[in-house]
């Protein structure tokens, strides 16, 4: 086969082939590391590519093959991993400047189940500073770059690892959702992304155990790896109380087990906090719903009134980073990137009422979508309400442009169908729905009941057999 072909090849085929001698896993690692040789020089992907480690682990991948060793589900398979989660002898530089030196000492949990499924850490991917921001760039790395257009964004703060699968180098990454770091980037790179429900994956360093709204996911290219990965990263771990019996706690939906989706209901979504969507987007999104319609979906319009809770969640988001990253400020200010501090100067003027009334208004959301999810099965609406963002976009300050309309900073007029649900916890799903009028992908968010990964994996998979995404490429990659 082609490079092109093996670069762009599912990660279950290549773990397939694999298992069949018919693909080394030595081959498969040189392939993408000399692909990211070429490409991070005009995406800037990558904060540090584990050439010596990968090749190390992928002689030692084609030694189990050869010996006819049990394989793990993602035996021999490349990944990355974000940069703001922990690789043995690699750097954890939280996309800032005053961790440039810090070496993990240890696997993350999530890199250990990796690892235990075969998986071949790649490199550590590019985040703004502490994942602050939508798009993914930082006085301490540069620009990180969309395969699709160079002069777009990724997203973010999980851009690096969108734009490696995106760009074929490397067919899974590891990325994590704080208020939509894993779907926004999925929306703007055109993959899959999942946030799944609050404790369905362990959260291992987050400073709020209790208050979580943070995830670690999968980005892919397919419903498929997303659904392997995410089994492989779920269970519990005595780090996270909301991950104790934390395995996926809903079997498939008996209604859900054919292509006749004739007992399924879904309430769509058009708008949440954002004054508008795109045309294009609202079009691509319509099409995904004909296509579950078609399948036998009960297809209704959400008309109740919701309180998304745009201003309550920036009290909850930026109150953090002013609390978390004061610490820094006396060293580290004038290398700081620019939007955390205007985050952190935000944060800092809420008072402790403020931050109490957010918690509550927290319940409230939580409440109303448990509301909503007793009369549908699903929620569908867009990921994002338009295509990818210019990569010089101020994500503190521009207001995002919607055909032609200003709506607001970017958690208001462009990612706010995707923080509501880190809130409330339940599972959401980014695939793909389409092409905009600029050529940048497009992409419709599933949002289901609590636990139930594996519905919201399904629905999305119907969706990608009806509406093929995988065979588009960006050129050039």
């Amino acid at each position: 086969m082609s490079d092109a072909d093996l670069l762009f090849m599912p990660a279950t085929r290549a773990a397939a082939l694999i298992r069949a001698r018919k693909l080394s896993p030595v081959d498969y690692v040189d392939a993408v590391l000399s692909a990211i040789e070429r490409a991070q020089p005009k995406l800037n992907c990558f904060r540090q590519v584990l050439s010596d480690a990968a090749r190390r682990d992928a002689r030692k991948a084609e030694e189990a093959v050869m010996r006819g060793d049990q394989l793990g589900p993602l035996h021999g398979v490349p990944v990355s991993v974000k940069d703001l989660i922990d690789v043995a002898g690699a750097h954890t530089r939280h996309g800032s400047a005053i961790f440039e030196d810090n070496v993990a000492k240890a696997d993350d949990v999530l890199v250990q189940r990796l690892r235990a499924a075969g998986a071949i850490v790649i490199g550590k991917s590019t985040t703004p500073e502490f994942g602050v921001k939508g798009l993914t760039d930082g006085p301490s790395f540069g620009v990180t770059r969309n395969p699709w257009n160079l002069g777009r964004t990724p997203g973010g703060s999980s851009g690096g690892g969108a734009a490696a699968v995106a760009a074929g180098l490397g067919p899974i990454a590891l990325g994590t959702d704080g208020a939509g770091s894993i779907r926004g980037p999925a929306s703007c790179s055109g993959l899959v992304g999942l946030k799944a429900t609050l404790g369905a994956v362990p959260a291992d360093t987050t400073r709020d155990a209790f208050g979580n709204n943070v995830y670690a996911g999968p980005l892919t290219r397919t419903v498929t790896d997303a659904a392997i990965m995410h089994a492989v990263l779920t269970g519990p771990s005595g780090k996270d109380p909301w991950s104790q019996g934390g395995e996926d706690r809903r079997q498939l939906s008996p209604a859900l087990t054919a292509e006749d989706l004739s007992a399924i209901r879904i309430g769509y979504v058009e708008r949440t906090a954002n004054p508008r969507v795109a045309a294009d987007v609202r079009a691509n999104t319509r099409q995904a719903l004909d296509a579950w319609q078609a399948m036998g979906a009960d297809i209704e319009e959400v008309t109740d009134r919701v309180d998304w809770i745009e201003l309550e969640g920036r009290v909850l988001y930026q109150a953090n980073f002013a609390v978390f990253c004061a610490q820094y400020l006396p060293k580290w200010q004038n290398q700081m990137d620019p939007v955390t501090l205007a985050f952190m100067e935000r944060g800092g003027k809420f008072s402790l009422a403020d931050f109490r009334n957010a918690q509550f208004a927290r319940t409230g959301l939580f409440r109303a979508i448990q509301a909503l999810l007793e009369r549908f099965d699903f929620l569908a609406m867009p990921t994002n309400s338009r295509t990818a963002l210019d990569v010089t976009h101020d994500a503190a300050n521009d207001e995002v442009v919607v055909d032609g309309e200003k709506c607001g900073i970017t958690r208001q007029g462009w990612t706010s169908y995707q923080y509501p649900f880190n809130l409330t916890g339940h599972p959401a799903l980014a695939v793909p729905s389409g092409f905009g009028t600029d050529g940048l992908p497009t992409s419709v968010q599933i949002v289901g009941r609590w636990g139930a990964e594996t519905d919201v994996l399904r629905l999305g998979g119907l969706l990608e057999r009806a509406r093929p995404w995988a065979q588009h490429r960006p050129k050039n990659f």
